[in-house]
Order: C-alpha cells, then structure tokens, then sequence
C-alpha cells in the first residue's frame, strides 16, 4: 500500500497523530533546554572607551584587564587634580563608585583632604606615567607625579602612586580598595625584592 493511501485510512491519522505529539515533545524540549542555556549564559558587553584604542570586554562580574586600568587611569586623574573649586565635585562624583565596606572611610579622609585644600588654598595637579594590573592580586597601579602649589609657595614635585582595585558589578564597575603614597608601586614582585623590614618575617 502507498503511504498516501496509508494515511488516508483511520490507522494512517493515528500513526500520524502519534508521530506528531512525538515531534511536539521533542521540539518541546529543545526549547526548554535552550532557553535554560540561554538564561544561565554570562553575556559580554564589548565596549570601546574613549582613552583606549582597542576592544575591552565587560561581563556582569569580570572585565578585561584593559577595562580596569582604564578606570583606574580615570580615578586617578581625576583624584589628583585638585583644586579648592572643584574639590566637592570629586567627592560626589567617587561617591556611586564605592563599595559599602570602604565608603564611609574614604568618604572621611575625602571630607579632610578638601577641608585642608580650601584652607591652604592649594592646587594639586597628578601627571601619570605609568598604567599597570597586576593579575594575582587584581589590583591597578597607576604611576606619575604630584604637583601642589600654593597661592604664594613654589612648585612640590613628587612621586605618586594610586592603587585601586576594582571590581564588576552588574556589568558597572566598583571601587573596593584604594591606597595612595609617595613611592613606586608595591607589586608583589617588588615587595618580594624588598628587604624584610625589623622584626617582619621575608614570605
């Protein structure tokens, strides 16, 4: 018998039938398993900053390490140029980025350090030359010089380093340590090749 004629009779519909709610079942479950797969999948955001020449990657909880030196070039210049007009300006614009276990300590020396610039009337001015991440510890070191003059004082030129590090949080990026001193870098490698100070034991 043809198979047109087949599925013509009653037992060709319910072979038919029955193939049917099999394809359905099937095609059933592949829509569950992909719409599982695409839910749990971590979306990439490529992004193209202003101060960087090249792609960096954004995800809800991780971002490339040209992302966060970008960031931290941002926070650094915009930390170190200083001046007692625009002083309150950088404490609300630091604000959103910091996370809650170091806010409201950052926020107090920030509220300090503007107090001492508008009274001494001093500007601050930061070159940076160096922009570097360090993976193991997922810290950013940025490096330069710091500039500050008063109304009636000659130029003070020292070394400085910002370190930050910053993590992601829903794709946004979160500042949840920061550290500034007149010296270069404290990497790992270079703390390593420091000598033990008295009393400390060398790891």
């Amino acid at each position: 018998m043809k198979l047109s004629d087949f599925l013509q009779t009653w037992d060709g519909h319910e072979t038919e039938n029955r193939f049917s709610r099999v394809i359905i079942i099937g095609l059933l479950v592949v829509c569950v398993i992909t719409s599982l797969a695409a839910w749990r999948t971590e979306r990439s955001i490529i992004l193209v900053p202003p101060t960087l020449n090249k792609e960096v990657e954004v995800t809800r909880t991780s971002a490339s390490s040209e992302f966060k030196e970008s960031w931290g070039l941002f926070l650094a210049e915009l930390l170190g140029n200083t001046t007692p007009a625009n002083a309150d300006f950088l404490k609300t614009a630091i604000e959103p980025l910091l996370a809650p276990d170091i806010y409201r300590s950052v926020l107090d020396a920030m509220t300090d350090q503007i107090k001492a610039i508008k009274m001494d009337r001093v500007a601050i001015s930061f070159t940076p030359r160096h922009v570097d991440y360090e993976a193991e510890t997922n810290k950013v070191f940025v490096s330069g010089e710091l500039k500050s003059q008063g109304p009636s004082s000659k130029p003070d030129i020292k070394p400085r380093t910002y370190e930050f590090i910053i993590a992601i949080k829903n794709y946004r990026p979160r500042l949840e340590f920061i550290d500034v001193y007149p010296d270069a870098p404290r990497t790992v490698e270079r703390l390593k090749a420091l000598p033990p100070q008295p009393g400390e034991l060398k790891p």
